[in-house]
């Protein structure tokens, strides 16, 4: 075992823990038992996503100021208390109350664990080559749990009932805080002189710089239609009135290209087959907006959300190349947060559109935007990732650090 893959297992472990969420497969199910519509779905998914660009970048800052790891604590906490709230709602006004600390643990979760296994591979090895195969990995294992807690959530459901899964996953998040504590965070980001606040956020705004705004522009609207597949697609299964039975596959399933989309990262990421990932995302799309067969409307979502999951992943890499360390997990969760502010108005025209339509109708919407990707992902083809960490124009200066400081990795906890 390299001593790279050493380190991450404890990371790996939180991950996994913190992604076993029994209430996921059936969540739709049991909001539609407490009073939910499609009109009020779209109302909750806005909540959080309202939340969300609210605590990112404060949380990126935080991250490279205090600790990664002790952000990913945070995040945690909030997913088990976003549990217990949704366990002991029985109206629609509590259960969107609950989701807002769900906003609350995605802000934490999702830019701070981009920069953590950025900078600890540019720790341990000396550049980032690596970044897309350990992020794919940590996406595996992401998804091996989900999975697992999909099949789980659905037996667990038939068994007792929907609301039993949110009580049962809250031991699990906060077991994954151990894992989390275990694991020696990078230090690249903590800068020899600490700089005043305001000077930190003028650089971490800064690194976003004009030659970024494609890449932003694909990772924004990547993570969109991503959210989009995630959120609403159980809702295709609603329409077409499949039995509670198949929840727990179904969402099994579309978990697993969690997984098996990072694994796939480094074969799409190559120049010749982008333009292709494009086309394929936009069809599968497409049939989500004609099929009406239950198996036919998993396999297109199951193929959008492999595609997505690669595609995230690969920008996600191009951003990472482009900035320092020192507001590494600002700028991404900066990016995050974009992501967020997207989504909530497209995710409440999604809920209109679908209530007053049909799913199959508002299904167009993804498809424009699928198109918006296809067309980014040919102009960036030629875009060539960085061999080392760092960033180029303000960022060089500082990427260079990180190349010199990875020579001595800490040995100890921080």
């Amino acid at each position: 075992m390299s001593p790279l893959t050493r380190r991450l297992l404890p990371l790996h472990a939180g991950v996994a823990l913190q992604g076993f969420v029994l209430w996921y497969p059936v969540e739709k199910l049991f909001m539609t038992e407490i009073g939910f519509d499609a009109a009020s779905v779209g109302v909750m998914a806005a909540a959080y996503a309202a939340v969300v660009p609210l605590f990112e970048v404060p949380s990126g800052v935080l991250a490279d100021r205090w600790s990664r790891r002790g952000v990913l604590v945070v995040a945690s906490v909030a997913l088990a208390v976003c549990s217990l709230v949704g366990g002991l709602s029985t109206n629609v006004p509590t259960y969107i109350a609950g989701v807002l600390a769900l906003g609350l643990y995605f802000a934490m979760y999702s830019g701070t664990l981009d920069a953590i296994v950025y900078d600890t591979v540019l720790e341990e090895t000396g550049g980032s080559g690596d970044f897309e195969r350990r992020l794919g990995r940590v996406r595996f294992v992401e998804s091996v749990a989900l999975v697992g807690s999909s099949l789980a959530g659905g037996v667990l459901a038939g068994l007792l009932d929907a609301r039993a899964t949110y009580f049962v996953t809250i031991p699990f998040s906060l077991v994954s805080i151990a894992c989390y504590l275990r694991f020696r965070e990078p230090t690249l980001h903590r800068a020899e002189v600490r700089t005043p606040l305001r000077a930190h956020l003028a650089t971490t705004f800064r690194a976003a710089h004009r030659r970024l705004v494609p890449v932003i522009a694909l990772a924004v609207l990547a993570a969109v239609l991503t959210q989009v597949v995630f959120e609403f697609g159980p809702l295709w299964l609603v329409a077409l009135g499949v039995p509670a039975v198949l929840y727990g596959p179904y969402w099994a399933g579309l978990m697993s290209t969690l997984g098996i989309g990072g694994l796939l990262v480094g074969q799409l990421a190559r120049p010749s087959r982008l333009a292709g990932a494009g086309v394929v995302l936009t069809g599968a799309l497409v049939v989500l907006g004609v099929s009406h067969d239950f198996v036919v409307v998993t396999a297109a979502q199951v193929v959008a959300a492999l595609v997505l999951v690669a595609v995230g992943i690969h920008a996600s890499r191009l951003v990472n190349d482009a900035i320092p360390s020192t507001v590494r997990a600002g700028v991404t969760s900066g990016v995050s947060s974009l992501s967020w502010l997207v989504f909530l108005p497209f995710s409440l025209l999604f809920g209109v559109v679908s209530d007053a339509s049909g799913v199959h109708r508002a299904a167009w919407l993804l498809v424009g935007v699928a198109a918006a990707v296809a067309l980014l992902l040919v102009a960036l083809r030629r875009v060539a990732p960085a061999a080392e960490g760092g960033g180029d124009d303000e960022g060089d200066a500082d990427g260079e650090r990180d190349r010199e400081h990875h020579r001595e990795p800490a040995a100890v906890d921080q």
